[in-house]
Parts: structure tokens; sequence; C-alpha cells
């Protein structure tokens, strides 16, 4: 019997060869869901080509000319941009000035909003509360910079306000301190969509949390810690990324707040590298230099990308999740 049991399972089942043989030649349809997949992405892929990739690859290609703009000859100079960058001081402050308002202003924006976070999350009103803060956002940056300019003019509201409780006027958008401002206006402009990001993340923490951390004799700081950072730490990561993102290409606030609404160039002083690249584009007191301008925005993306890895590994943690 046991022969013969071997022999039976070693036998193949009736009509399995036929069934393998029918499986190979008839091809299994593929899913509705995977056929429509490519009708639906194809046009936008073809949108973002045409309006992102291509002309993001022709300001490469032109990074590498000396070019005054359309009508004149473009020529070739290969990596001369990128070195001539390295030299040019207004480059280099404009560019320091940038890494100062992204690492410094995003300290000030994330201290705020961490302390929001804490405040608002059992404060009355707190839905008002959060639109006040919010409303600066979705006013024109334009706007913000040209208000606050005109505030803090050597004959603005500030200095009148200082000179009648008797403190002598302060130079505001003097060397030394316009840059400060510039950073000031940003921080107050911007914490306000922080906040709304952040809050929409601690509104889905379950109240009995915080409730079981206040019966064990958990501070506010240790609720905040051991609580809503860890249950909000995927969003501040993204929220970190926008930040770099947003602060590397700041152009419109400082543009309006060194000019005070007249035209002209903004003191180096408080340029940044989106400024600068304006600067050099449009020519100011010089002919254009598209070449140069270009070479400055590849520069740019390099190091916005270079930051957003860093920034990715440094906040990367084991995802925190609710039983």
């Amino acid at each position: 019997m046991s022969a013969t049991a071997v022999r039976i399972s070693r036998e193949t089942p009736p009509n399995t060869s036929a069934r393998e043989s029918g499986r190979r030649g008839r091809r299994t349809p593929r899913p509705a869901r995977e056929r429509a997949f490519w009708p639906f992405l194809l046009p936008a892929l073809v949108l973002y080509s045409a309006l992102f990739v291509v002309p993001a690859l022709y300001g490469a290609w032109v990074s590498l000319h000396r070019w005054a703009g359309p009508g004149a000859e473009m020529s070739w100079r290969g990596l001369g941009n990128y070195t001539s960058l390295l030299q040019n001081e207004a480059f280099r402050s404009s560019f320091l000035n940038t890494l100062v308002l992204s690492v410094g202003g995003g300290a000030a924006v994330f201290a705020v909003t961490f302390l929001a976070m804490t405040v608002l999350r059992q404060a009355r009103g707190r839905a008002f509360i959060r639109s006040v803060v919010f409303l600066p956002m979705i006013i024109s940056a334009i706007a913000v910079g040209a208000a606050i300019g005109f505030l803090l003019n050597p004959d603005g509201a500030v200095n009148d306000l200082l000179g009648a409780v008797g403190i002598e006027a302060l130079p505001w958008l003097g060397p030394e301190l316009v840059f400060r401002c510039v950073i000031a206006g940003l921080v107050w402009s911007s914490t306000g969509f922080y906040i709304a990001l952040m809050m929409s993340a601690v509104d889905a923490i379950p109240p009995h949390l915080y409730e079981d951390a206040h019966l064990s004799g958990a501070t506010k700081w240790e609720q905040f810690r051991h609580i809503t950072l860890p249950l909000t730490w995927d969003v501040f990561s993204v929220a970190a990324v926008l930040w770099v993102v947003n602060s590397l290409k700041v152009f419109e606030i400082v543009l309006a707040f060194t000019t005070g609404g007249t035209p002209g160039n903004p003191p180096l002083e408080a340029r940044t590298v989106a400024v600068q690249q304006y600067i050099t584009v449009s020519g100011g007191n010089t002919v254009p230099e598209l070449g140069q301008g270009a070479a400055m925005g590849v520069f740019v993306v390099l190091v916005t990308v270079v930051l957003i890895v860093l920034i990715r590994r440094v906040t990367r943690r084991d995802r925190v999740e609710l039983s």
C-alpha cells in the first residue's frame, strides 16, 4: 500500500496540464483600474513636462551661456557663470541672508507654532483665534511688505510713537536692522499657516490621552513632549520641508519692504537670492545677465534638494500609531 500511495501522490492530477496550458495561452485581462491609469495620468504628465520640466531643462542650458535676453546673441560660457557666482559679493551676501532667513526664521516660526499648539489646544474660541492668526497668510506679500516698510520708515508711525514716549528714533531700515525686520515681517505673515497645519494634527489626538496624562501628574511640557509632538511629528516633518522650500524663494516681501512702495533696488544687506536673481536678470543699472540668473536658479534648486534630504533624514522617526 505504501508503494501505491507513493505512486498516486506523484501522479499528475487529471486535467491539470490542460488547465495550465490554457492559462498560459490566454492572457489574463488587466483590472479596470489599471487600464484607466495611463489615460488619466498621461495628460497631467504632458502638461507638467511642458510647463515645468522643459523650462527647467532650458534654464539649465541657459546657465551655461552668456545671454542678455531675447534678440541678443547667446555665447557658450560653460561653468563660468557658476564660478563667477562664488566671486560675486552680492550673490554671496544674498545667499548668506537666505540661509539666515531659512534657519533663523524657521526656528522662530516653529517656536511660535509649538507654543500655539500647547496654548490653543484647550483655549476657548480656539477656532476664532486660529482664523485670526491665519489672516496674514491670505494677504498679499507685497501689501504686507509695503505696510511694514511704511511703518518702519524713518518718519513712519513706529518712530513717531517712540518719539512720543521720549525714545530716540531707530534706523529700522538701516544696514544693521533692515534684514532682521524683514525676517520679523515674514515670521508674522507666515506663522499662521503652520499653526493651522499643525493644529489640524493636534485636533486628531484623542482627548483621553491628555486626561490620563493630567491624572498622572504630567505637566503641560511633558504632555507636549510625550503626546503632542510624537503624534504630530509626521506633519511637522512635512511643514519643515514646506518652510525650507518657501524660505529659499522669498522675494515679494523683501522688494516691497525695502523700497517703501517706490521703485528701486533693495539694499545689499536685505537681499535674498531671489531678489539678487531678479536684479541680475532685469539688469538693474547694468546689462541683463540671463545666463548668470539661470545659474543662480540652478544653484538654489541644488541647495533646496540637499536641505530637503537633510531635513527628511533628521526628522525620520518610527511612526507612532494609536492602538
